[in-house]
Order: structure tokens, then C-alpha cells, then sequence
């Protein structure tokens, strides 16, 4: 059981959750502290972290169900547990229902609003394997998928809407979709071959990695106006520096002509961004509560 446990989480890359989760966090310190008054209780953040574990596993255990016979075919992922014989499909399937039946136990302990709105998380959660299938646009409905951790924290906790949650929302979301754009332009071949649709595919590798830039320049202006809606202080700043600096890096070690570093691109810069920006607002909402 453990072993295939093991496998199954190796399947998902239950690491990459370091990518919406801290956003999560953010989403939820900022929604209290700035509307409340007060951090969120550990009780909150407990429930918030089941959600969004419960969230992406479904929707990453979902995606390698989806494509399983895509990844067969192709080279760089014919190796992943399905395709291998690693894991059977029922077992997978099996995942999938603990996955949602957390996410749905989770929520109901947290905003009556969260609950309403668990439906539209669930569709997105869903549609996003199969947009490949008919539309380019699959990045920025992956984007919108990953933007809402930091809406889904926010209102989990103020229980409302307000434009910084909007716009918190936009900016993960094109942050989200940038990142999934320079991923994409290792198949683009690939999807080329097999009519799979994606940006890179469509319109070239170099066009993709021009769009990734102007939704990052989106993506910093986005974090940026954090800072003074929000009325951060000046450590926030220093993480929104180290966040821009990683961002440009990003950029830098990837071409049309050379995508070697694009694993180094798109997992160690982007997770250790959500992770910079998440530490930054804890600490300056947490020295700004006690000054």
C-alpha cells in the first residue's frame, strides 16, 4: 500500500504544490489581517491546507487519468506511473474520490461562501485536462484554475469578495499561466504532431515565451499593487525584489533556441517565488502587528 502510495504521489508531483500553496497562505493572511484585523486562526489554515491538497491532487490524479493514453505515446512521459504499469486505474480512481471527499470536508469547515462556490472550483479543477483537446487558451484556463488558492484563501476566511481578492486572483492567475506556457514549449512538437492544441504548438516557441513575458510584466505589476491596496510595509517590498529578480532569472535561462533549463526555469524559480512572496507578507503583517 505505502509503496504504491508512493507512487501515486510521485505520479501527481505532489511537490509542486509549492506552487499554489503558499499563495493560499498569502490569500488568507492578507484577507484577515486587512479585514479583520487579526491573523488567521491555525484551525483556519489547518482546513485551508486540506482543501487545497484535496483540490490539486483530485485535479493532477484526474489529469494523468485524462491523458493517459497521450502520455503513452509521448517520449518524455511514456515513463509516468499509468503508462508504465506502475498504478492501475482504479486505484487511481480510488485517489481521486479521497482527494474530492477531503476537499469537500475541508470546505464546509471553512466559509459558508467557500461552499457555494465549490462547484466552479470543481469544474475548472476538471475542465482543464481536456482544453488541450480543442482550444490554445489551455494555459490561461489553467492560470485561472491556480488563481483561485489565493481567492479561495481569502474568502475562506472573510467569508466576501473584494477587489484585492480580485486582483490577487488575476495576478496568480496570469503568474500561473506564464509559467505553464514556458513548460508547454517542450511538446510543442509533440502537440503539433498529435493535434493537441497549445500556444507553443499554434503559434511557435518563440511567440509562447514572449506571451510568458508580458504575463509576468502583469504578474509584477499585479504584486505590486498588493502593496499599497493592501497598505504593506516595506518588508514586503524586499520579497517583491527577490520576486522580480527571480522572474527576470526565469527568463533568462530559456530561448527558442535552448529550453535545457527549462525544469530549472519552471519548478525551482516559481516555487521558491511563492514561497519568497508567502514569507515576506507573514513577516511583514506579523512585525507590522507588533510595531
Amino acid at each position: 500500500m505505502f509503496t504504491k502510495l508512493k507512487i501515486f504521489l510521485e505520479m501527481i508531483k505532489f511537490e509542486h504544490s509549492v506552487f499554489a500553496l503558499p499563495f493560499a497562505f498569502m490569500g488568507a493572511i492578507l484577507g484577515s489581517v486587512v479585514w479583520q484585523g487579526h491573523l488567521p486562526s491555525w484551525a483556519q489554515i489547518g482546513w485551508i491546507t486540506l482543501a487545497m491538497v484535496g483540490a490539486r491532487t483530485a485535479a493532477m490524479a484526474l489529469n494523468r487519468v485524462i491523458d493517459q493514453a497521450i502520455d503513452k505515446r509521448n517520449p518524455r512521459t511514456e515513463n509516468r506511473a499509468i503508462p508504465a504499469g506502475l498504478i492501475s486505474i482504479p486505484q487511481v480512481i480510488l485517489y481521486i474520490i479521497i482527494s474530492f471527499a477531503v476537499l469537500f470536508w475541508a470546505t464546509y469547515h471553512l466559509s459558508a461562501l467557500s461552499m457555494k462556490l465549490l462547484p466552479i472550483a470543481v469544474f475548472f479543477l476538471v475542465i482543464y485536462s481536456y482544453t488541450k483537446r480543442f482550444t490554445w487558451t489551455c494555459h490561461f484556463v489553467l492560470g485561472l484554475t491556480l488563481g483561485l488558492a489565493p481567492l479561495g484563501g481569502w474568502i475562506a476566511v472573510t467569508g466576501q469578495f473584494t477587489w484585492s481578492s480580485i486582483i490577487f486572483f488575476l495576478t496568480v492567475a496570469c503568474w500561473s499561466a506564464g509559467f505553464d506556457l514556458i513548460y508547454a514549449c517542450q511538446d510543442a512538437e509533440f502537440d503539433r504532431e498529435e493535434g493537441l492544441h497549445s500556444l507553443p504548438s499554434r503559434f511557435g516557441i518563440k511567440t509562447a515565451l514572449q506571451t510568458a513575458r508580458v504575463l509576468h510584466v502583469l504578474t509584477a505589476i499585479g504584486l505590486v499593487s498588493l502593496f499599497f491596496i493592501t497598505h504593506l510595509s516595506w518588508l514586503y517590498l524586499v520579497g517583491l525584489v527577490i520576486a522580480y529578480i527571480l522572474l527576470f532569472k526565469e527568463h533568462r535561462l530559456v530561448t527558442p533556441q535552448d529550453l535545457s533549463k527549462l525544469n530549472t526555469a519552471f519548478f525551482t524559480m516559481n516555487g521558491v517565488l511563492s514561497l519568497v512572496m508567502f514569507t515576506f507578507t507573514l513577516l511583514d503583517v506579523i512585525v507590522s502587528k507588533h510595531s
